[in-house]
């Protein structure tokens, strides 16, 4: 007789389920065959439902009905999902900063976008505390050159960025805008560069917004501390 094969439980297949659904999300978005939100929507109830597939199966091992595969796959995939979420731990539910809280650079070309039809492009009053609080370093890059130099090299570090698209470059506003998509989901964010002059020599600000959800987890002001520090590096 062949040795019977252990039953899946609930908490077996619920795990299973979670796993397969962090898993298609990103995937589905990555193809680009749902939108971003959707993919991140399925990864995170996929991972909700990990985290619930795990407490029940510490319950269940505690109780001695043992720890099947599934239920070792939901805990990887909660796991995951926590560090994850946790690399975000602590950014406000804001998705716009900006170098300069009292004359943030405007957008002009991304509120021409269909993407941002009916959207308020200004920079929110209220946003200007949250980030404060949370990203007090965030600053703009000072360059020893004169403007029309410094534009040119704001111009070449956004062109080198990962994942910008320039969509429009104006010397004589001295302003830059580009579109940042991510890898995996396919959020795009709107960035706006611009140079003026600054005693004797220059100063680039910069402003990142997000164009879908509410917060972002960080990425805008981890995006301004990378443009920043690029442009400012010896070349």
């Amino acid at each position: 007789m062949s040795p019977e094969r252990p039953r899946r439980t609930f908490v077996d297949t619920l795990g299973l389920i979670a796993v397969g659904l962090m898993v298609a999300g990103p995937l589905l978005a990555w193809l680009r065959l749902v939108p971003g939100l959707a993919g991140f929507g399925l990864y995170a109830l996929g991972g909700l439902l990990a985290i619930v597939a795990t407490i029940a199966a510490i319950v269940a091992a505690v109780r001695g009905r043992g720890f099947g595969a599934g239920r070792v796959i939901a805990v990887v995939g909660a796991l995951v999902f926590v560090l994850t979420a946790s690399a975000g731990r602590g950014a406000p539910a804001i998705n716009d900063f900006t170098t300069d809280l009292d004359d943030p650079p405007a957008y002009r070309q991304a509120a021409l976008a269909s993407a941002n039809s009916g959207r308020d492009m200004g920079y929110p009053s209220d946003f200007a505390t949250q980030q404060r609080a949370c990203c007090a370093d965030l600053r703009p890059a000072r360059l020893p050159v004169a403007p029309d130099q410094a534009f040119a090299r704001a111009r070449r570090t956004a062109e080198a960025m990962p994942s910008w698209e320039i969509v429009a470059a104006d010397p004589t506003t001295g302003t830059i805008e580009a579109v940042a998509t991510s890898k995996v989901f396919g959020f795009h964010d709107d960035v706006v560069i611009r140079v003026r002059p600054d005693g004797g020599g220059s100063r680039i600000d910069m402003r990142s917004k997000s164009r879908d959800g509410r917060g972002d987890l960080g990425a805008n002001a981890n995006r301004i501390r990378a443009y920043v520090t690029a442009v400012e590096a010896p070349s």
